[in-house]
């Protein structure tokens, strides 16, 4: 994964609209967020989550011959993404590429893309990233939460000796609910308001968390992790606590009051998080969800115990209010 070493606490942006920091604090459940520094973008973030995914894999980048990015926000608007990374990461060149774009679920819909090429043995590895600098309008409740990051993934056969973790089944629930939206010239999304709760997010997930239930057969109670989509931290934990996951399921991939919403990225960093704590046998439920709408289902089941990944020495530097707005508006 990779996240910007810059961050803004939420307390800096209610104090500059002159809004209590505590109530937004608390209404969000977010502290501060990670924010793109000069030169990051979609693209150098997916790069650098790319290249460690394909270090800890232990497999040459050559071995790679898929790459989706899933992204709303591309550096290019005729441009892959995709292909850029695969150039930059020097994989095979007979390679599938392509950008994704579902809100927030792009990335872990690339995920079940790469997913099926391994499956139909069309390739042996593949690459999987989401990665986001979100948008949001100055002002906007979006802008205490839209944040920046990349998460990745290799994903190839389960019986490789070095795999780490299976995928045992997914699935998807779409509907057309406008909860959220950009058109092709503005600047900035809309949405809904509290809409985006309820039919949205609420609704998706939910038919989500049911659906691989049945399909599986699992008992929900028995699952170790569960990571969920996380647009703040109000919306999981209502969820959560609707269908019983507990603190304990939950804490290693809820990542979201330190980081923020990276979107297309948000599930899957939570699940790289809960990738490193959990144990050979352990099993894993994550649920994205992207407006617009839809949700990936995802039920997994660790195959050895987890890795560490290296630790980011950087030092994190906060950014006051303009300076956080003339980073935003320069990587736009």
């Amino acid at each position: 994964m990779y996240l910007p070493s810059h961050r803004i606490k939420t307390a800096t942006i209610a104090g500059h609209w002159k809004k209590d920091p505590v109530s937004v604090e608390k209404g969000l459940g977010v502290n501060e967020k990670t924010v793109p520094g000069d030169g990051e973008d979609t693209f150098t973030m997916a790069y650098e989550a790319g290249k460690q995914a394909i270090d800890t894999a232990n497999i040459k980048s050559s071995q790679i011959s898929a790459v989706f990015v899933g992204s709303e926000s591309h550096p290019y608007a005729v441009k892959p993404t995709s292909g850029m990374v695969a150039a930059a990461l020097k994989v095979d060149p007979y390679c599938h590429c392509a950008d994704l774009e579902f809100a927030c679920k792009a990335g872990t819909a690339g995920m079940q893309i790469v997913d099926s090429f391994v499956r139909s043995k069309q390739i042996r590895y593949g690459l999987a990233i989401g990665s986001d600098t979100a948008q949001a309008a100055p002002g906007d409740a979006l802008e205490y939460t839209a944040a920046a990051g990349a998460a990745a993934v290799v994903i190839g056969p389960s019986t490789e000796k070095n795999a780490l973790c299976s995928i045992d089944k997914t699935l998807s629930f779409t509907t057309d609910t406008p909860d959220f939206w950009r058109g092709a010239h503005d600047r900035y999304p809309q949405h809904a308001g509290r809409f985006t709760g309820e039919p949205a997010y609420f609704h998706h997930v939910r038919e989500a968390i049911k659906g691989i239930t049945e399909v599986s057969g699992c008992d929900l109670s028995s699952i170790h992790h569960v990571i969920l989509h996380m647009p703040n931290a109000k919306f999981p934990s209502k969820m959560a606590k609707e269908f019983g996951f507990t603190k304990e399921q939950m804490q290693e991939g809820f990542i979201v009051p330190t980081i923020g919403n990276t979107y297309s990225a948000c599930s899957m960093i939570g699940l790289v998080h809960a990738l490193q704590k959990a144990k050979k046998n352990e099993s894993i439920l994550m649920i994205s969800y992207g407006s617009g709408a839809g949700s990936d289902a995802f039920l997994m089941t660790m195959l050895r115990d987890g890795i560490t990944l290296p630790s980011d020495n950087r030092e994190t530097e906060y950014l006051s209010y303009a300076h956080y707005r003339e980073r935003i508006t320069s990587n736009q």
